[in-house]
């Protein structure tokens, strides 16, 4: 029987449902994936893979489509007033903008496997958005809204949130591979009551918070929804650098005794 990344790589036809078909028999583990990633951005993404590898679309095409539907609902909530419609646009955009981002991926593995830039470009593009959206709702904040000096920091603090998280997520994945690759261990099997967590996971979902700009329209709504959104990750975040923490002190070889 062929492993998927194998049954990826046989040459078929290049129809939108044969890719369909064949991606969903390949899909990335759930774990560790928040619900709104798990259960609404993989299976877009899967459909414009699908689509784009029948149109003959590169991934790194499909990386700057993401990118520019991104950075262009960032420019729309900085530039534009609070209104109902700004907030449609910018949810919108940033929504299309991460299922190009689940798709780009997808996409690669389609082809055959992905490449070492197409990889460096992605954690790119994912590393600028999450400061520079932040950084859009404190710019919107103090243009639109007359609020307390120290309300805005919150934008700042889920900006440093954001990246700090990315960064560690990012840097924990290639130190673990780099450790299985270098001791020969397989990948470790999926943990139980994964689903369970992607739900508890749910206020911390980028996705939730491409969502929660529909509440644009009522900024002080927004504004409370955004906080709460900031403080959940927060507190997820101090959890899970603990938990990071454990697991790489575990990776670590014993200290040699002298003799």
């Amino acid at each position: 029987m062929s492993t998927p990344a194998r049954a990826l790589a046989e040459p078929v036809p290049a129809g939108f449902r044969s890719a369909l078909t064949r991606l969903g028999a390949a899909q990335k583990s759930p774990k560790g994936a928040p619900a709104y990633s798990l259960y609404v951005n993989r299976p877009l993404g899967r459909r414009l893979a699908a689509l784009a590898y029948a149109l003959g679309v590169t991934p790194n095409s499909i990386t700057y489509l993401s990118a520019g539907a991104t950075f262009l609902g960032i420019v729309a909530l900085a530039a534009l007033p609070i209104t109902w419609w700004t907030g449609l646009v910018v949810a919108l955009l940033l929504v299309v903008g991460y299922a190009l981002d689940a798709a780009d991926g997808q996409l690669a593995r389609l082809r055959g496997g992905g490449s070492i830039s197409g990889e460096w470009l992605d954690h790119m593009v994912d590393a600028g958005k999450s400061s520079a959206l932040h950084i859009a709702v404190l710019i919107t904040l103090a243009r639109h809204l007359d609020l307390a000096p120290q309300w805005l920091l919150v934008p700042m603090c889920f900006a440093v949130i954001s990246a700090v998280h990315f960064f560690g997520m990012i840097l924990v994945e290639q130190l673990h591979r780099e450790h299985q690759a270098k001791n020969g261990l397989p990948v470790p099997p999926r943990e139980p009551g994964a689903r369970a967590r992607t739900l508890l996971k749910l206020p911390t979902d980028y996705g939730v918070l491409c969502v929660s700009f529909l509440l644009l329209g009522a900024p002080l709504v927004f504004f409370g929804v955004y906080t709460l959104l900031a403080v959940a990750s927060a507190g997820y975040l101090a959890l899970i650098v603990i938990k990071w923490h454990r697991e790489l002190l575990a990776l670590d070889p014993s200290p040699r005794r002298l003799p």
